[in-house]
């Protein structure tokens, strides 16, 4: 009873106390207790003992990564928090720390992209802002283009070409199923350019091939049903690629989905890209096209401004128009029309 009364006077005396003059003491005060145990700083590891790797392949929020370009040291690695949304792509040169073993169900991690030294990019079509990065670091591109079946397209060669001299990367046009057709009618519209040209069909010498892509890093492009799977897979046998088949409209199955960069037995790599039906080029201006030929690209400091070096009507004082070699301006120029183009093919 006595504790009870002892609550009762208490109650009481509160409630005859003025709102406005209540009076706290400790009892009153109440302590959160603190969120963290230390500090949150905005310094980052530095990751001085990390390992460069170039990336091989890509699927799903994971990369696969030759240590040193070590096609016999791969591992899986995840990209670091650090790194946000930055794109990672095959051919990337990348920096790895944590689990660099290999083992199975490991992971390490990218925590840096080295600089890119050439890039093909694409776009979905010419008024998609958004860019894709095709490949990173190749020193080529082969353009895989069959003779027949389906035909070849003169204009997708050109625009591909002007995305691989916008990219520092050099083109070269791999043809196939020469047993169908003549290669030299179709070669033949790109010889002013200096364009490298060379027989990939299962029909023909493989040797010539090889020799252009052994101790290099080489990226091969096509549309589907070219027979780019059945040439990545003389290069590397043990490559397993997928063939696919040609309709009758020539349209073929996309027979690569991803794109993965395969070791060649004598040194260097080639990296197999999903066949393509349009390569837009929004990201791409003449000037960066006409920068890949060294006697043209001093011709035009004397265009006008917004000059886009097709000649008249379009372009009356285009300075091209002063060189004496009218047939490679010619040629450059078709480059330059087929970036007004994107069919889809």
């Amino acid at each position: 009873m006595g504790r009870d009364a002892g609550r009762r006077s208490r109650r009481r005396t509160r409630e005859a106390r003025p709102l406005s003059r209540r009076e706290y003491d400790e009892t009153d005060v109440r302590v959160r207790p603190a969120r963290r145990t230390r500090p949150r700083t905005k310094t980052r590891p530095a990751h001085d003992d990390a390992e460069s790797a170039m990336v091989v392949s890509v699927d799903r929020g994971r990369w696969g990564c030759a240590l040193a370009g070590d096609p016999d040291r791969i591992v899986v690695a995840m990209r670091a928090r650090e790194l946000g949304r930055t794109p990672i792509v095959v051919g990337d040169q990348v920096d790895l720390v944590g689990d660099l073993s290999g083992r199975r169900d490991t992971l390490a991690r990218i925590v840096r992209v080295q600089p890119r030294g050439t890039v093909l990019r694409r776009t979905a079509d010419d008024t998609d802002a958004y860019e894709r990065v095709v490949v990173a670091n190749a020193e080529q591109l082969l353009i895989v283009v069959a003779l027949a079946d389906p035909p070849p397209r003169a204009g997708f060669v050109e625009r591909t070409m002007a995305a691989a001299y916008a990219g520092g990367l050099q083109p070269v046009l791999c043809l196939t199923k020469s047993d169908l057709a003549d290669p030299d009618q179709f070669a033949a519209l790109f010889a002013e350019l200096d364009l490298p040209v060379v027989l990939g069909g299962q029909s023909a010498p493989l040797e010539p091939v090889l020799e252009l892509v052994r101790g290099r890093l080489s990226a091969l492009l096509g549309h589907s049903g070219v027979g780019k799977s059945t040439l990545v897979n003389r290069l590397v046998p043990d490559a397993d690629r997928a063939v696919g088949t040609v309709s009758g409209v020539g349209k073929g199955r996309h027979t690569s989905t991803q794109s993965v960069a395969l070791p060649l037995v004598a040194g260097g790599w080639v990296i197999d890209t999903p066949g393509v039906r349009s390569f837009g080029l929004a990201h791409i201006t003449p000037d960066d096209v006409i920068a890949a030929f060294a006697d043209l690209s001093t011709a035009i400091e004397d265009c006008p401004r917004g000059c886009t070096h097709l000649g008249p009507p379009a372009d009356p004082e285009c300075a091209l128009d002063t060189l004496d070699n009218t047939r490679r301006v010619a040629a450059v120029r078709r480059l330059l029309t087929a970036l007004a183009t994107n069919d889809t093919w």
